[in-house]
């Protein structure tokens, strides 16, 4: 993929700042782009080099030809695409093996090689010859290799995923129950790649129908064909519109799949659920309630409190309480009341970072309530005296200490709601006690004007505009 696309295909660490308005946040955040380490491409689209579910896989070659020169590469594939053609318009005697065998070739080159030769294999003309091996009534053999092929042209550039346009119909309609699992499966990771392009891809999708079809594919146990189709699915609705997240939650058992899939052990599939969920509790705030109402918030809680994935399972499931602390009053009070508490402010002072900020959010949102406008957010004062009553300041001012500039905001942030919010002006004792002063200072000449000013005026508001300048 080339540089200036890979910023469109990153994954977004949805949450929303405490302050700022939390459903406008949320939907922003969900199509934005993030730093995280699993935010890289791969996240959104991904070459097919082995086979799909154990009953029908089928093996890649071994025999990796990385040291072939461009040129070579390009006569193969372009004589490979040659052969298809010759081998779909034959009608003798061995016509379908010779049809497969001329699949795989092709499948070979698309698999084998770090930068696949897909504009070479679109210029010979593989899509039309591709679809034709779609068509119903092809045996399964054909029907995986050819949709593999169109995988990995998927995840290519965007003007070659958009090749696959005329393949989309074939390939959602595939998904469906008279499929076989593996030819589904194989269509469906096609399809995520397709969403995986951006906004307009995944427009094209929903308005063809790919996402029932997807969705039921989540409802069965079998652990590789939901997972691919909740990568898919996550793929498919992840924003800025609500409307697919909300019609996905209404799909009757969808929501018990959810919760059956996160209470398995396989931590790989359960994390491609978590961003399913990442993604509804972002963008809908139907199926924000839905979740909550469903015992969600328990099974996330116990993820948090078992699961050794630190960089896969808990950003998600941090991500997932943070989107519910952004939400209604009464959300914030049911996480606030939950088992979920004790261990976040837990992980708020042991965690590794990425975790310790990720939680900060689910923290801090829980001690405002949801506001219009940009002003300064309400207070819930209940909240804010609980959770700095039992020792989180500490953590949100090491944020502040960091040199992450978004984790520095948030803590200055909640240091606004401490000083602020606090009864009988012990916010300023607390701050103080805690450094928090001097974690402001160093903000005083501070690059990023916002912090800055954030810091400094805090500083001059509650300790006086003097304060540390005779020094």
């Amino acid at each position: 993929m080339a540089d200036d696309s890979l910023n469109h295909h990153k994954r977004d660490p949805i949450k929303s700042s405490v302050g700022n308005v939390a459903a406008q946040r949320r939907r922003q955040n969900a199509v934005t782009v993030g730093k995280e380490r699993r935010e890289s491409l791969v996240r959104a689209k991904r070459l097919c080099r082995v086979g799909t579910s154990a009953d029908g896989e089928v093996s890649s070659d071994s025999d990796m030809m990385v040291d072939e020169e461009q040129s070579i590469l390009e006569m193969q594939t372009s004589s490979a695409v040659e052969e298809l053609k010759s081998a779909v318009a034959y009608q003798g005697k061995g016509a379908m093996q010779k049809r497969v065998n001329a699949l795989r070739e092709l499948r070979r080159l698309l698999s084998r090689f770090e930068f696949p030769p897909i504009e070479t294999a679109l210029k010979a003309g593989a899509i039309p010859v591709l679809v034709q091996c779609l068509a119903f009534g092809s045996p399964d053999e054909q029907l995986l290799e050819a949709a593999w092929c169109l995988t990995n042209i998927a995840a290519g550039k965007q003007e070659e995923t958009k090749a696959l346009l005329p393949a989309l119909p074939l390939l959602i309609a595939h998904l469906g129950e008279k499929s076989s699992s593996p030819v589904a499966e194989q269509c469906a990771w096609a399809l995520g790649n397709v969403a995986g392009e951006g906004e307009e891809f995944r427009n094209v999708l929903l308005s063809q129908g790919a996402l029932p079809p997807l969705a039921r594919m989540m409802l069965p146990n079998k652990g590789s064909t939901v997972r691919t189709a909740a990568w898919a699915l996550s793929n498919l609705i992840k924003g800025p519109d609500p409307k697919p997240a909300t019609e996905l939650i209404k799909v009757d058992g969808l929501l018990d799949a959810i919760l059956r899939h996160l209470k398995r052990a396989d931590e790989e599939l359960t994390t491609e659920v978590a961003w399913v969920v990442v993604y509804l509790s972002a963008l809908s705030n139907v199926a924000t309630s839905l979740l909550v109402k469903s015992g969600v918030l328990q099974l996330l809680v116990e993820r948090l409190a078992t699961s050794n994935s630190l960089q896969l399972l808990i950003p998600e499931a941090a991500w997932v309480l943070s989107n519910i602390a952004a939400g209604s009053v009464e959300h914030k009070q049911l996480i606030h009341s939950s088992e979920a508490l004790a261990l976040l402010l837990h992980l708020l002072s042991t965690s590794p970072f990425d975790i310790k900020k990720e939680v900060a959010y689910v923290l801090g949102n829980l001690c405002v309530s949801p506001t219009k406008g940009e002003g300064k957010p309400k207070l819930i004062q209940e909240h804010l005296v609980s959770l700095v009553g039992r020792g989180c300041l500490s953590g949100f001012i090491d944020l502040v200490r960091s040199a992450d500039i978004e984790a520095a905001r948030l803590g200055l942030q909640f240091m606004e709601l401490v000083l602020r919010g606090m009864p009988n002006d012990e916010g300023t004792k607390l701050v103080e006690r805690e450094d928090g002063i001097d974690a402001m200072e160093r903000f005083q000449f501070h690059e990023n004007e916002d912090l800055r000013n954030m810091a400094n005026g805090l500083v001059d508001k509650y300790f006086g505009e003097d304060y540390g300048l005779d020094e």
